[in-house]
């Protein structure tokens, strides 16, 4: 049976592979993994889905971003409580405190 944090995790693949149509999945899996190993020291055979679901909230930002011009995407997520390290941020304020 599928968890809901693999749901969600494969979920937010279609999104970012909607969000970068001309990216190859051998790529997006790559690039999760050296994005797993810069922000959480883990590779993807290691990392756990909730860092896994915080990198990709934190890729899904990054491609925002791009499409919208901005240089530097937020390195939070905060409409989903969580920071690059997935762990909970511990209120609204915490993704502007730094």
């Amino acid at each position: 049976m599928i968890t809901s944090s693999q749901r969600e995790a494969l979920s937010m693949l279609s999104e970012i592979m909607e969000l970068a149509p001309d990216i190859r999945v051998g790529q997006l899996m790559a690039h999760l993994g050296f994005m797993g190993e810069m922000h959480v020291d883990k590779g993807l055979g290691t990392i756990e889905d909730d860092e896994l679901i915080a990198i990709l909230h934190r890729h899904r930002a990054e491609l925002r971003a791009r499409l919208e011009g901005s240089p530097f995407p937020p390195l939070a997520d905060a409409d989903n409580g969580f920071s690059i390290s997935g762990s909970p941020l511990p209120g609204p304020s915490a993704a502007t405190s730094s």
